[in-house]
């Protein structure tokens, strides 16, 4: 029916402006001060207030991430294809790619600024460390997980182990990898936030940590909506791509930018 089909498009819109409501009607009648947690109406003024500061650092932000974020597609891509095409690298990979993974990347962000300073680098290797994972992962695991009959059959029609991989092994991968952005993007924004509020002198991060050393904590509220907008966006252009590449392989499934994959 039309009335579910608009209630369905409408949910997200109705669940963030419910959860704002709570969020302001919470504060008001329990009296939380400002400085503890403002109100959204209060961050919402802070970002007006303030945007001609946060615009310039939420630009740094964005561009640090994407870059951060384009590496980590470009190697990821890659290892992914090598570690799941072959089954020895594979087993002689797996063991030190998670226990990298297992290292927080704070950790790393000393030791990025005393090989690289202070400043945008720092940021784009945390985003691209962050990123780089899931990504590898999810593409290692596409290409194989393909069925053995299926390549027992290409195999009997003369297709060498280079032809399995680039007609079956790639494409049936791309469902992983589309999943993959999805939430590597979103990772990305964490890994530069993070190290622009440990080492940076411009950012998101940076502004916010700024920003609470005086007690400013609408402006600290009113930066964390701006990453979440864009964390957002990309979540969605990811998704519009994740739909225009594998229609194949979700035909009949209803499919929304914001959906699970």
């Amino acid at each position: 029916m039309k009335w579910r089909r608009a209630l369905y498009n409408a949910s997200p819109w109705i669940t963030t402006f419910a959860f704002f409501v709570v969020w302001e009607i919470g504060c008001r009648v329990f009296k939380v001060p400002t400085f503890l947690l403002p109100t959204p109406t209060d961050s919402f003024k802070a970002l007006i207030e303030y945007w001609p500061g946060i615009w310039p650092n939420a630009e740094h932000t964005l561009i640090t991430t994407l870059i951060g974020f384009g590496i980590a597609v470009v190697f990821g891509v890659m290892l992914g294809v090598a570690v799941g095409a072959s089954p020895l690298l594979y087993k002689a990979l797996n063991p030190l790619l998670i226990g990298f993974n297992s290292i927080p990347k704070v950790a790393v962000v000393p030791v990025l600024v005393l090989w690289f300073g202070i400043g945008t680098v720092p940021a784009v290797i945390t985003a691209f460390l962050v990123a780089f994972f899931p990504i590898s992962v999810n593409v290692a695991t596409g290409i194989a997980t393909t069925e053995p009959e299926l390549e027992d059959v290409l195999r009997s029609l003369g297709a060498s182990k280079l032809d399995i991989l680039y007609r079956v092994g790639l494409p049936r991968s791309l469902p992983y990898f589309f999943a993959s952005l999805k939430v590597a993007i979103t990772l990305a924004f964490v890994g530069s936030v993070i190290s622009e509020t440990v080492a940076a002198n411009e950012g998101i991060g940076y502004l916010m940590l700024t920003a609470s050393s005086t007690f400013r904590v609408p402006l600290v509220f009113a930066a964390l909506f701006v990453i979440a907008a864009m964390g957002i966006v990309m979540y969605a252009v990811a998704a519009a791509f994740e739909r225009r590449h594998t229609t194949w392989a979700t035909r009949g499934v209803d499919r929304t930018p914001f959906g699970s994959g």
